[in-house]
């Protein structure tokens, strides 16, 4: 049995910054350090830095007055941000450098007069905050069913952009209904899912035809660990989301010659090495890396932090 590591997989440039925030914080003021929501979603990241000092928050009034809070990889509505300023909150923004774009597009727009349509999850957090840049003239959007169901004119002023973390497969498809309706409608120059994103959905395609089977090492609430999940399925490909190596069934590998792993944008190496011992325990002889491409993107930390290193 054969094992196609996918490469690039697992820590984005994004995911790093916002960690190492948390970290800083801890070490330079001492612990408790508030963050609002889970700082990327992986549990074992969470738990990890839980047991540092960190509390993770969703209601701001769960934050003493005059605290420190660190604002989420995911980003936040402008709304939070007044409410941190009213509790004067010492704000540290671990927001990805990519999602801020993603706002300050929504932003933009917006006061130019478009109605934003935004593709994504309306429950995540990501889509939560960007829609609070322009709620009153922002639209979500999960489907081609939901495009079909827009009643705009056709001659209106439309801006379309996406969550960051989807599958290039489903933006494919609402983008081109969204196209085909819309004629006029205006975006970015670029796409806003991320490097990423799309980096570590490229790097699967590149084995799904090889392989019999897929797992994604990834937590369930990571949106772009599912969206990996769902590249392999859409390709016919079993496929199954893991969030560590105890979850690996070995039915899953029964008759299996070859099984392809990725893992999330924010999923810890060392929880892909001990799925791949696992792996080897269950039968697998040859480990071979399959490269995509290298990423070497890098990402400031956040000014405050920076400050008070002295750097």
């Amino acid at each position: 049995m054969k094992l196609l590591l996918s490469k690039p997989r697992g820590f984005c440039a994004g995911v790093e910054r916002a960690i190492e925030t948390v970290e800083k914080a801890l070490a330079l003021w001492g612990a408790p350090i508030y963050v609002k929501h889970e700082i990327v979603h992986n549990r074992h990241v969470v738990d990890r830095l839980k047991n540092m000092g960190a509390i993770f928050i969703e209601d701001l009034n769960d934050v003493p007055v005059g605290a420190r809070l660190i604002y989420s990889a995911h980003g936040v509505s402008p709304a939070v941000r007044d409410q941190a300023k009213a509790r004067q909150l010492i704000e540290i923004d671990a927001t990805c450098g990519l999602v801020t774009r993603v706002h300050s597009a929504v932003k933009r727009f917006a006061s130019q007069g478009y109605h934003i349509i935004l593709i994504g999850h309306r429950n995540h957090v990501e889509i939560i905050g960007t829609a609070g840049e322009a709620p009153n003239v922002t639209t979500i959007v999960e489907s081609v069913a939901d495009v079909e169901r827009l009643q705009f004119p056709t001659d209106s002023k439309l801006f379309y952009i996406t969550q960051t973390t989807l599958s290039l497969d489903d933006v494919k498809d609402i983008t081109e209904a969204l196209l085909k309706k819309y004629p006029a409608i205006e975006t970015l120059p670029s796409s806003s899912i991320c490097y990423a994103t799309t980096n570590r959905q490229m790097a699967l395609r590149e084995i799904t035809d090889e392989t019999d089977l897929v797992l994604v090492v990834g937590d369930p609430k990571s949106s772009n660990s599912n969206r990996l999940v769902e590249v392999a399925l859409k390709r016919n490909v079993k496929a199954f989301l893991i969030n560590n190596e105890t979850e690996i069934l070995p039915e899953w590998v029964k008759g299996v010659k070859v099984i392809g792993l990725t893992a999330g944008a924010s999923t810890p190496e060392e929880v892909v090495q001990k799925c791949i011992q696992r792996l080897v325990s269950l039968g697998v002889t040859e480990v071979e890396d399959v490269i995509f491409t290298h990423e070497d993107v890098v990402f400031q930390l956040p000014k405050q932090v920076l400050v008070a290193l002295g750097a």
